[in-house]
């Protein structure tokens, strides 16, 4: 089972599985699907959000999305549904009395979070290595410049591009997108190396990047 896009609405009664939406920067539930897991009307659940908006700002912001080119019942306004972080769901749920279906529920929602984490942390241990390799050959060239922060900044957006990332992306990749950062970091490290400074040292990289994203058809830096 794949989780729904933004614009899509989930169909199928009750799901055995309870599947997660990647944002840019986290893991998030559509609130159709836990109206669905719950047996009850989304447009419930909408209002419970609506109600105490103010209380589930607290936890984060509240990220609402339209279904695009659905309509709810046939016509109207395409409908609104809500994206939500863990501690949000959770007070969602802890407006409801603990039924069979909430306590299910409940239960898939620590899995998918849980597993979620698994994941990222994964992630950040196979990226990290080629991540501090390619930062700790910037600090020795660009350590006794007053613009070192930029160079690291700069140098992780050429990286980011080859592998097609955009920013804030990092901690919930894919593994193939996880697996081009990997590879740009380790490029971008060995083409700084030798460098006069971390000007040149730049330009190396550039180029190097430039001819990955181009061998794998990514977007041009």
């Amino acid at each position: 089972m794949t989780a729904p896009k933004h614009g899509a609405k989930p169909t199928g009664a009750q799901p055995s599985e309870l599947m997660l939406t990647t944002t840019k920067t986290e893991k998030r539930v559509d609130t159709r699907l836990m109206a669905m897991h719950l047996g009850n009307q989304h447009r419930h659940v909408m209002a419970l959000i609506e109600k105490y908006a103010d209380k589930f700002r607290g936890f984060s912001q509240l990220l609402f999305k339209n279904a695009v080119g659905e309509r709810n019942q046939g016509g109207g306004n395409p409908e609104r549904f809500a994206l939500l972080n863990e501690d949000q769901a959770f007070f969602l749920l802890s407006l409801s009395r603990n039924s069979d279906r909430v306590v299910d529920l409940k239960v898939k929602l620590i899995q998918a979070f849980c597993e979620a984490r698994r994941a990222a942390d994964q992630r950040q241990g196979e990226y990290l290595p080629t991540y501090h390799q390619l930062h700790d050959v910037i600090h020795s060239l660009a350590c006794e410049s007053s613009n070192e922060k930029f160079v690291h900044m700069n140098v992780n957006k050429l990286v980011n591009r080859a592998a097609g990332v955009e920013a804030g992306q990092r901690a919930t990749l894919a593994l193939p997108q996880q697996s081009m950062l990997i590879v740009a970091q380790a490029v971008a490290a060995s083409a700084m190396k030798g460098a006069a400074d971390h000007h040149a040292g730049y330009e190396r990289v550039k180029r190097s990047l430039q001819a990955l994203a181009a061998a794998t058809h990514l977007e041009q830096l």
